[in-house]
């Protein structure tokens, strides 16, 4: 009776575990460039980050299982600098559902290339927010805590400043790492200083307003109401042209158009909108090498 006793409340535990994480991650890795790879040592090092990135408490929230937040990482290992150093890119994906539908719209899609870490096979991946302890989980734990702001910001206007401010502070751990980059100003202006940096700056507050309405006031309602919608999601990204005349280059743009640019097609793809040719011209302005996409908006109004 008692090993049943504990058996349960173990399994209870390990449930209500499960059922508080926030996000649902699923990791890849691809190490085909690497010679005469260790196939052992790579899963190990994949199943490392899925546990690390699906286990982590990242918030003080509880989640049910469904409303856990999927995402996607995939690594690609370009170079084995030594039995422990490695480089190359992460891509970072998100999604979350839209109420009343089963779509789920993507929120983030991006490609870091600025990526070397350490890892030693069956020693645990340890974060601490307080600390750069590794350049492996500041990267993972800084996408994670971008990943969980952004949705946050999808359904409640501003939702996400508390895990920008995280994903903050670990670049600002990051600064002295001479081995790893991607952390400072200077290093180019599409990283992950700049990704932050561009979510709390004050001139990206109409952006942060635009992206809330796009997805709760817009997406959230386009079942019930596609015609309205399609008005609300056009005054959205109309207003995005305001941040973009204050920063034409800002990383934060590219970012989201790289993710959103496919799915604002297809909402205009059928339909009607009054003010067809100024969206037009403002998604032209703003991300000319989408203009032939943005094109296929005028065919069908």
């Amino acid at each position: 009776m008692m090993v049943f006793k504990k058996f349960f409340l173990l399994s209870f535990f390990w449930s209500f575990v499960m059922l508080s994480q926030e996000i649902n991650c699923r990791v890849s890795l691809s190490y085909s460039s690497v010679p005469s790879a260790n196939r052992e040592m790579f899963n190990s090092m994949r199943q490392s980050i899925n546990e690390f990135m699906n286990t982590t408490k990242w918030t003080n929230d509880v989640f049910s299982n469904e409303e856990r937040i999927d995402c996607t990482i995939l690594i690609r290992i370009n170079q084995q600098i030594s039995t422990d150093e490695f480089s190359g890119t992460i891509s970072v994906q998100s999604s979350r559902p839209i109420f009343r539908s089963t779509y789920n719209s993507p929120v983030i899609n991006l490609v870091d290339e600025q990526f070397r870490f350490k890892y030693v096979e069956f020693e645990p991946l340890e974060f601490n927010e307080n600390t750069h302890m590794s350049n492996l989980t500041s990267v993972l734990a800084y996408y994670a805590y971008i990943i969980i702001g952004l949705d946050y910001d999808s359904f409640a206007l501003n939702g996400g400043d508390k895990y920008f401010m995280k994903a903050q502070k670990i670049v600002n751990n990051a600064q002295n790492d001479n081995n790893a980059s991607g952390w400072k100003s200077f290093e180019g202006s599409k990283n992950r200083y700049w990704l932050v940096e561009n979510l709390l700056n004050p001139d990206f507050e109409n952006m942060r307003s635009s992206f809330f309405s796009y997805h709760r006031e817009g997406m959230d309602n386009f079942t019930e109401k596609p015609d309205l919608v399609r008005e609300t999601i056009a005054n959205a990204l109309i207003r995005l042209l305001d941040v973009y005349n204050q920063r034409p280059k800002s990383y934060l743009i590219q970012v989201f158009f790289d993710s959103k640019t496919d799915e604002i097609v297809n909402v205009f793809s059928q339909g009607t909108l009054m003010e067809a040719n100024q969206l037009v011209n403002v998604l032209t302005r703003m991300s000319p090498k989408n203009a032939d996409k943005w094109q296929k908006i005028l065919t069908t109004n």
